[in-house]
């Protein structure tokens, strides 16, 4: 089963991913998949802010992965957020050990995740971001980690 989201603007694309944070639980892993410059970063940021981190969020397209503490009352209080697109082999994804982010308290955010998804197997949410002819993005969100949350999904494509 799939969920899609329709973004016309970089803003909505940010509003998204603060509402989709309402859909995660603490040790969700969840792979951003998309063409350069679709949104992954600007989604990203708005799951931060959903989220509750309070300090600025950019891409960790050099750094490769960054922490940030999350204030909430969901039980998730730390966010990873990794960018592996210089990433040039799976070897170097494991060496990362990005697999190791996943924590009881924690959330990971893989942008570029269709490269590092045999690090994490099944047990995750996927985001897919496509660009249509007239610049926005249509989100589509699929994977084993959205059994049992419908309505939150639903919920979250009606917005």
């Amino acid at each position: 089963m799939s969920w899609r989201r329709y973004c016309a603007t970089g803003e909505d694309t940010n509003v998204a991913g603060e509402e989709f944070a309402l859909v995660l639980r603490p040790g969700d892993v969840i792979l951003l998949s998309g063409q350069l410059g679709a949104g992954k970063t600007t989604f990203a940021q708005g799951v931060a802010r959903g989220l509750g981190v309070v300090e600025r969020v950019t891409s960790p397209t050099f750094t490769m992965v960054r922490e940030h503490e999350c204030l909430n009352d969901r039980g998730i209080s730390k966010l990873h957020h990794a960018d592996v697109y210089r990433v040039g082999s799976l070897d170097e994804v494991v060496d990362l050990a990005l697999g190791e982010l996943v924590e009881e308290s924690a959330v990971a955010l893989v942008e570029w995740g269709e490269i590092a998804s045999s690090v994490f197997g099944l047990e995750v949410m996927n985001v897919d971001f496509s660009i249509d002819e007239n610049e926005g993005r249509a989100l589509e969100v699929t994977g084993a980690l959205t059994n049992g949350r419908n309505s939150e999904l639903d919920a979250w494509t009606e917005q």
